[in-house]
């Protein structure tokens, strides 16, 4: 006799999901019984395997319980509300606190038939608890965001809740002198500094802000070249924040009306320190902090992984082999040029080769290699630096920047008597570096003569390669942007950035786009007769090097950046 099974009759959402089109019927019934194995919510797996999206599950669930959907990203979360659960509790039930009207908590959940949840956050608040319904994925990202704010103690914190931060014990490569400031050192706030730069490193932050207003103070990151807001700490604790740093940064505690620049070392583990540049700045309201994040490991990052297209690299590599003659990399502020440059230098530190730096300053320690720190007060110039380097028998000298005619022509006599040079110009392309060159001064046979190549560079964000997602846009926009017919005949797919839990807003992560322009015979004559920056590039043009646009349309063909993005950071 056959033994028959009966499926269970489907009821609440996913009969709702079903009814709608949005789910089959065997989907559902397996849907259910996987997350009952896996003793997750029906949810949370529908959502985590794509099986419907968290806006479809949101507004069906909506209409099935009578429940009021909203968006949580534009919700103004109360981190004192988040504080009143557990955090335990906020995980296993998946159900955020946002905020407290009255006696009435409002819960952010993504499943209205989670009534446990709701039974357990009331006894333990002793209220009531009002659901209201968002999306599964909006919510795990912004529930993230919550916890990790309050426990580390980034919320909007009053002072009492200071004296129950939790923090981290971090190593500092230095001895601090306690009796300078013992209040400093005895307070939280130690402890709440400490782990502001852990997440900072943990986020993979390039730099950070303490900020003071007259009613506000806060604290944000710079990840991927963006601004973000960490935390908003109470404004009285502006000061004592500003005071720690310049403690651990061995500045000057008591002088706070002019600028001060100082480093902070970071021990992470036994095998790994991060180092800080400190900047101080007085404001009307206080002193801004700001610590750029460097990481030495960035310093000896492979060539392979820094963006460059194939013929790029061949040309980089080829020149920098070059016994004598200049290696400039140029761009604005924050686009990778000291990246580009210490990427050369550790290739070329091996045993046999001399390499002298003078930087502004010293980002990264560089075993095996000279650094000499600049510091204009005390009349090490980059030139000084430069003439002493001239007497030590170097075989290659990096300068931080070319700044003036005087460190100009010292390293251009240097490429022309057998150095190799290796330094940086803020100017936007190859051609422009050329003429910035003559309009200091330098002669135009000299620029001819000691310059093998010029890279120029941006640095632009990388789409997720988990959400990103194909965009059709019509040949006319394309060509527009830049694309050549020869480049919209390959039927390449264009994609736009998503968003989801593993990036942020769609990016992860960045790479570099590049004009990397070697000095040809052609090049040199038309310096010599005193060409102009535009005639440069269009002989360069002319030779097959492609400018900064036109490198990052490649870029947008390749699926790793989105159009928005390079507009952002090139121009047509």
């Amino acid at each position: 006799m056959a033994v028959t099974t009966t499926k269970t009759p489907l009821t609440g959402l996913a009969r709702m999901l079903v009814l709608e089109g949005l789910l089959s019927e065997q989907d559902a019934q397996q849907a259910i019984q996987t997350a009952q194995d896996n003793k997750v919510a029906l949810v949370a797996h529908l959502v985590d395997k794509k099986l419907v999206s968290g806006r479809e599950v949101a507004h069906a669930a909506s209409a099935e319980f009578g429940v009021p959907v909203i968006d949580i990203n534009a919700v103004d979360i109360d981190p004192e509300a988040v504080k009143l659960v557990k955090e335990e509790v906020i995980r296993r039930h998946h159900a955020l606190p946002l905020f407290k009207r009255g006696s009435r908590l409002f819960i952010a959940i993504s499943d209205p038939t989670n009534l446990k949840a709701l039974d357990e956050i009331r006894f333990q608040v002793g209220g009531t608890t009002e659901p209201i319904l968002v999306e599964e994925d909006k919510l795990n990202k912004v529930m993230e965001k919550a916890l990790e704010a309050t426990e580390s103690g980034l919320g909007d914190m009053d002072d009492a809740g200071l004296d129950d931060l939790e923090g981290l014990d971090v190593g500092l490569d230095q001895k601090e002198d306690k009796a300078e400031d013992s209040d400093i050192d005895d307070a939280p706030v130690v402890r709440f500094v400490n782990k502001v730069l852990l997440d900072a490193i943990k986020k993979g932050a390039s730099d950070l802000h303490f900020e003071p207003y007259e009613k506000t103070f806060r604290v944000r990151l710079r990840i991927d070249g963006i601004l973000t807001e960490l935390a908003k700490p109470p404004v009285a604790l502006a000061n004592k924040i500003a005071a720690r740093i310049k403690v651990m940064s061995r500045l000057d505690v008591s002088e706070r009306r002019v600028p001060q620049d100082g480093r902070i070392k970071l021990k992470v583990s036994k095998n790994k320190a991060i180092d800080f540049r400190v900047s101080t700045c007085p404001t009307l309201y206080g002193e801004k902090v700001v610590l750029r994040i460097l990481d030495s490991d960035s310093s000896r990052l492979s060539i392979d992984v820094l963006g460059y297209e194939e013929d790029q690299k061949k040309i980089y590599l080829e020149n920098l082999q070059k016994p004598y003659g200049m290696f400039l990399v140029t761009g604005p502020t924050g686009s990778g040029k000291t990246v580009s440059l210490y990427t050369g230098i550790n290739i070329l530190n091996t045993i046999d080769i001399n390499i002298s730096t003078a930087e502004d300053p010293v980002e990264i320690n560089l075993p095996g290699v000279n650094q000499v720190q600049v510091d204009e007060k005390t009349g090490m110039t980059f030139a000084k630096a430069l003439k002493a380097f001239l007497r030590q028998d170097p075989d290659v000298i990096l300068v931080g920047e070319i700044r003036d005619l005087e460190t100009a022509s010292i390293a251009v006599k240097a490429a022309q008597t057998g150095h190799m040079v290796m330094s940086t110009l803020h100017t936007n392309d190859g051609p422009q570096t050329l003429t910035r060159l003559m309009d200091m001064g330098v002669p135009p046979f000299a620029v001819a003569t000691t310059i093998n190549l010029i890279i120029a560079q941006r640095l632009t964000r990388k789409l997720c390669t988990n959400c990103k997602r194909p965009v059709e846009i019509p040949a006319d926009a394309l060509r527009a942007e830049g694309f050549t017919e020869a480049q919209l005949a390959t039927n390449f797919r264009v994609y736009q950035a998503v968003g989801c839990d593993m990036c942020n807003g769609g990016y992860k992560g960045r790479t570099g786009i590049y004009q990397v322009m070697p000095i040809s015979d052609s090049m040199k004559r038309l310096i010599m007769e005193g060409a102009n920056a535009i005639t440069l590039a269009d002989q360069a043009q002319k030779e097959g090097v492609p400018n900064i646009r036109q490198s990052a349309l490649k870029k947008v063909m390749d699926g790793i950046t989105s159009i928005e993005e390079i507009n952002s950071v090139t121009m047509e």
